[in-house]
């Protein structure tokens, strides 16, 4: 995936960080279903809500000034959901152009229509 375009870029920021110094898991999983939400919407016009975060791997830390990228793809369509997933790519504030791998996720989102109700997406 990585080579194209991101669906969402982000740069980390120190009010983003854990006790470590580093950046706390739940900003990057909060980034990831906002990129998956986006891609999913890209794919088909309706609304989605998400149904489940599969695979969350968490590879190497994320440090604040990192310039975080979101990449997409469909895995997946359902009759009422698609399953996308996540690359995460981060380039070190530190060491300007290098680049690495840092989480992978697969989520679950199922189009709703105007009652919240699980819909068809074709």
């Amino acid at each position: 995936m990585v080579g194209r375009e991101p669906t969402l870029r982000v740069t980390m920021l120190p009010r983003d960080t854990n006790a470590r110094g580093t950046i706390f898991g739940g900003i990057i999983l909060s980034h990831i279903d906002l990129a998956g939400a986006v891609a999913a919407r890209e794919h088909v016009a309706r609304n989605f809500v998400t149904r489940a975060m599969r695979e969350v791997e968490f590879i190497a830390p994320v440090y604040v000034g990192d310039v975080v990228s979101f990449y997409t793809a469909v895995l997946r369509e359902g009759k009422t959901s698609l399953t996308i997933r996540i690359e995460v790519e981060a380039e070190r504030f530190s060491e300007p152009g290098q680049r690495v791998r840092v989480t992978e996720a697969e989520v679950i989102y199922v189009a709703i229509d105007e009652h919240g109700k699980a819909t068809a997406i074709r």
